[in-house]
């Protein structure tokens, strides 16, 4: 199991386990998190955008220009956004810290 520790806008810090394989967004929904994640993965939305804590950030695969180009859209962007249907778990990052946006950009006009 690849263990990451989701911190919301609050602070609050949300432990979840995935089995590798397995999509951030998805890992992220099931703990509850706001990732809506519109688009299924399809990189035609920036719903599931997330900030990936600065120590982890250059441990993932680069992103791709269409995620880049995604991450254009999204409200509160950082140096170390992602969307999270983009990364896939892996043991590799077992321990990862992702942190929830406070401010989102809803698709569906909520």
């Amino acid at each position: 199991m690849v263990r990451v520790t989701f911190v919301t806008p609050q602070g609050e810090k949300i432990a979840a386990e995935g089995e590798a394989g397995t999509r951030l967004l998805e890992l992220g929904q099931a703990k509850g998190m706001p990732l809506e994640g519109t688009c299924e993965g399809q990189m035609a939305c920036s719903t599931c955008h997330v900030v990936i804590s600065p120590d982890w950030f250059d441990k993932l695969p680069v992103a791709a220009d269409d995620e880049e180009d995604m991450l254009d859209l999204a409200a509160g962007v950082t140096r170390t956004s992602r969307l999270s249907c983009q990364i896939e778990l892996t043991d590799a990052i077992d321990g990862l810290v992702v942190h929830i946006p406070a401010e989102a950009r809803d698709m569906q006009g909520r």
